[in-house]
C-alpha cells in the first residue's frame, strides 16, 4: 500500500467497501454484461487508487501507453474513498474493466473478479508462494500481485541512545521506551489515530492468528486478551501521539519531530531517509507474549479483472502484458518511487536498492517475520476486531466480552462464505 496524498487515509478504510460486496453479487449480475471481446475498439479503463509518492500517477500512464493493442486509460482516484467509489461504479455500466484492490474472498464468490490462474500458472514458481496462496481458492488464482509492503516500527535512532533504550523485543519493553521517550513536545509513540493497523500484528505477536487452517476463529487466546489490556494501557499512558495531522501511513509524525517511534510502511522509507538520514532504524512488531513472536504485516496491492466488464479477454491480456511479461516496468513500480517488495522472486533478487543499508533490513524483516492476508478473512470480520479495540482500548469495555461478541459476527460471516 502507498500512503494518499491529502486525506485520512489508511487500508483498513479501502477494506470497508468489501462489507457492501456481499450485495453486490446480485446487484451486479443486472448489470450490462455482452458477453466477451477483445476491446472492441473501445479501449480498457484501469482504477488505481492515488499514491502518495511522487511520479506514481506519471508512471502508471506511461505503461499503460506503451501497450499498443487497445487503448488504456487510467482513471486515478484522489478522493479518501477509493474504496466505496470504485464498488459503486462496479455496480454501473462506467465499470472499470481491471482495478487495484487487495484478496477478498467475497469478489470471488460474487462473480466480480476473473480467474485468472492461465496467465499466473507459466510464472507461479517466480512469485512469492504466500502472495499466491492469498490469492488462491479451491486452486484457483484472482488477481496479480504488484507490491508486497511491509509495516514496522520506524525510530530516531539517536533519540532511543539518548535515553539509554535498545530497539524493543516485548510490547512491554515498547511501552517501557514510549514512556521514557516522551518529553515536553515529544510523545514517545505513534501507531496510527484509529489504532487500526496494529490490529493483525498484535494478534500474530500475540502467537495468535485470525483464522485458522479450517477458517476456524484463532484470534479469541489468553494471549490476544493479554494484548488488549496492555494496548488499553498505553492508550491511557499519555506517551501515544493521538490525533496526528495525517495518518500512520504518512512519514510526517516522526519527520515532523511529534514523536520517537513511529509504526509505517516500507513504502516511506525514502522520505524518512531524506528527513533523518542516518538516524533512522526499524523493529518488528514485538512479541506481545513470552510465546509470541515478532510479526510484520505485509499490506500490499493487486490488479483484478471485473469478470462482469466487457472487455474481460482484452483486459486479462494487458494485465499478463503489463504485470507478468514487462519486468522492467515492474521493477520500477516496486523500487522508484517508494520502496516496495516485488512480489516476483526474480525481480526483488535483481533489485539494487533494496540490497542494502535500511532497505535490505526491511526485505530481512518481511521474510523472516512476514504475514500476508487471508482472503477468507472479510471486512465484516475486520471491522469485529476493530469494535473489539474500540471497546476495550480507546474505552474500557471487558476484552473477554468484546471478544465473545466479535466471536458471533465472524461465526455468522463463516458459516455465510464456507457453509
Amino acid at each position: 500500500m502507498s500512503a494518499m496524498s491529502n486525506s485520512n487515509w489508511d487500508r483498513r478504510s479501502v477494506l470497508r467497501a468489501a462489507a457492501g460486496l456481499a450485495a453486490l453479487g446480485p446487484l451486479a449480475a443486472c448489470g450490462d454484461n455482452t458477453g466477451r471481446s477483445n476491446g472492441g475498439g473501445k479501449g480498457l479503463t484501469q482504477y488505481f487508487h492515488a499514491y502518495g509518492e511522487a511520479g506514481t500517477e506519471q508512471a502508471i500512464k506511461k505503461y499503460a501507453a506503451a501497450y499498443k493493442e487497445t487503448k488504456v486509460t487510467t482513471q486515478w482516484i484522489t478522493s479518501a474513498d477509493f474504496e466505496s467509489k470504485l464498488f459503486a461504479t462496479l455496480l454501473t455500466k462506467n465499470a472499470p474493466d481491471l482495478f487495484e484492490f487487495h484478496p477478498q474472498i467475497q469478489m470471488i464468490k460474487s462473480g466480480q473478479v476473473e480467474d485468472l490462474t492461465d496467465i499466473i500458472n507459466p510464472v507461479k514458481d517466480d512469485f512469492n508462494p504466500a502472495d499466491i496462496k492469498s490469492h488462491t481458492v479451491d486452486g484457483k488464482i484472482y488477481g496479480v500481485r504488484m507490491i508486497d509492503d511491509p509495516q514496522f516500527f520506524f525510530y530516531r535512532k539517536s533519540l532511543l541512545e539518548k535515553a539509554g533504550i535498545e530497539p524493543p523485543t516485548t510490547l512491554d519493553e515498547l511501552m517501557e521506551a514510549a514512556a521514557k521517550l516522551t518529553t515536553g513536545k515529544v510523545k514517545g509513540l505513534y501507531i496510527g489515530n484509529d489504532l487500526h493497523a496494529v490490529i493483525n500484528p498484535m494478534i500474530w505477536s500475540a502467537g495468535a492468528d485470525t483464522l485458522n487452517e479450517k477458517n476456524e476463529i484463532a484470534y479469541h487466546t489468553d494471549g490476544v486478551i493479554e494484548g488488549i489490556k496492555k494496548m488499553r494501557k498505553l492508550f491511557t499512558s499519555g506517551d501515544l501521539l493521538l490525533d496526528a495531522p495525517t495518518d500512520y501511513w504518512d512519514p510526517s509524525a516522526l519527520n515532523q519531530g511529534l514523536c520517537a517511534i513511529q509504526f509505517c510502511g516500507m513504502w516511506a522509507m525514502p522520505q524518512f531517509q531524506k528527513t533523518l538520514g542516518d538516524d533512522l532504524g526499524i523493529f518488528p512488531f514485538p512479541k506481545v507474549t513470552d510465546d509470541g513472536k515478532p510479526s510484520v504485516y505485509n499490506g500490499g496491492w493487486s490488479m483484478f479483472v471485473n469478470a462482469k466488464g466487457k472487455n474481460v479477454d482484452a483486459a486479462k491480456e494487458y494485465v499478463k502484458w503489463l504485470w507478468i511479461d514487462q519486468k522492467k516496468y515492474q521493477e520500477e513500480w516496486a523500487t522508484s518511487f517508494g520502496f516496495h517488495i516485488p512480489p516476483r522472486t526474480s525481480i526483488a533478487e535483481a533489485a539494487t536498492k533494496l540490497k542494502s543499508g535500511l532497505p535490505a533490513e526491511g526485505v530481512k524483516l518481511f521474510n523472516e517475520f512476514g504475514h500476508f492476508d487471508n482472503i477468507g478473512w472479510t471486512q465484516a470480520m475486520i471491522t469485529a476486531l476493530e469494535d473489539v479495540f474500540a471497546d476495550s482500548v480507546r474505552k474500557n469495555g471487558n476484552p473477554e466480552a468484546a471478544l465473545d461478541k466479535a466471536d458471533k459476527a465472524v461465526n455468522r460471516e463463516l458459516k455465510k462464505l464456507f457453509g
